[in-house]
């Protein structure tokens, strides 16, 4: 009997100590409910509720939410690495460049608007591309302003210089764009550009596919750097999302029904009846089906009784 009581109750949860506590005050005989009364009585609790009493790490998110607070936290303000949620950024420099700077001027201001837009969203993994020969002073034919941005993010490991020489006094440049894809595909990045490398999506089919789902764009609206809210159009991820190496899907929001506990359409209604939550939704054919089957089963079946013997 002992040994019984001991497995019922160890397999509610409860420790084989309290287990023994309480059979040695009430008995071996004692009944199973008085049992369970004296251990809820000392404050002895199953080991699974143990657990779930145990705050957890994890924090949880409201869906859908467009809040800046609230997606930060999924994002990694939480105290993790961002750089765990967050995509890597790989930037055009001579195309953001040349777009703030109206494609007239090599505007290395806005290259640093750019990064300190991801800097701010919690990005650590933001290179910037920009051939060596944009070092050289400034010509007549290719104006740069604020030259002395790019020795700052130079130092700060942030842009890299594509290799160019000079040969018999011709400059030899290497394809900029090859290294900004191939590094953001290595990486499962972003690239950030007006381009869409159209003779690179050509090249490499793997690339092409990448080019088109990763690449975002932008625009400058009075030095601001403002990339779209729906970087793959209306009906594709948010831009969260799309900067995230784990999207948060919002959960899907019904409308109201206008015409409320009137509307006649049953289940083909498409909008959201609060009233048949715990209902069947029927459209109001087979719910008349539905209540006159009921009637015609009761009179067939007492007539089956008033004829049998």
């Amino acid at each position: 009997v002992h040994q019984s009581k001991m497995d019922f109750f160890c397999k509610l949860g409860y420790g084989k100590q309290d287990i023994c506590k309480v059979l040695e005050n009430l008995g071996q005989e004692a009944l199973e409910d008085d049992v369970l009364k004296e251990l809820i009585r000392m404050g002895s609790k199953p080991q699974a509720l143990e657990n779930q009493a145990q705050p957890s790490q994890l924090k949880l998110v409201a869906r859908g939410s467009c809040s800046t607070t609230l997606g930060l936290k999924w994002l990694g303000e939480d105290g993790s690495d961002s750089s765990d949620s967050l995509r890597p950024i790989v930037i055009d420099g001579s195309n953001v460049a040349m777009s703030h700077g109206n494609k007239e001027v090599f505007s290395c201001w806005g290259i640093q608007l750019a990064v300190d837009w991801f800097r701010e969203r919690g990005h650590t993994y933001i290179k910037v591309f920009v051939p060596l020969w944009r070092k050289e002073p400034p010509r007549q034919d290719s104006p740069i302003a604020d030259q002395h941005i790019l020795e700052e993010l130079e130092k700060q490991s942030v842009l890299v210089y594509t290799p160019s020489r000079k040969v018999k006094g011709k400059r030899v440049v290497c394809y900029d764009d090859r290294y900004i894809v191939k590094v953001a595909y290595e990486h499962d990045g972003v690239i950030v550009s007006n381009d869409h490398y159209r003779d690179l999506q050509n090249e490499n089919p793997e690339w092409k596919w990448f080019i088109e789902q990763r690449l975002l764009m932008y625009s400058f609206v009075s030095n601001r750097f403002m990339p779209p809210d729906d970087p793959l159009g209306r009906h594709g991820p948010t831009l969260s999302n799309f900067l995230s190496k784990k999207p948060v899907l919002p959960e899907k929001k019904w409308q109201p029904c206008p015409y409320g506990k009137k509307c006649t359409y049953g289940n083909k209604c498409k909008f959201y009846h609060p009233e048949r939550q715990h209902q069947a939704q029927l459209s109001v054919a087979d719910e008349l089906r539905a209540k006159t089957k009921v009637p015609l089963a009761l009179g067939k079946e007492e007539e089956r009784r008033q004829c049998s013997p």
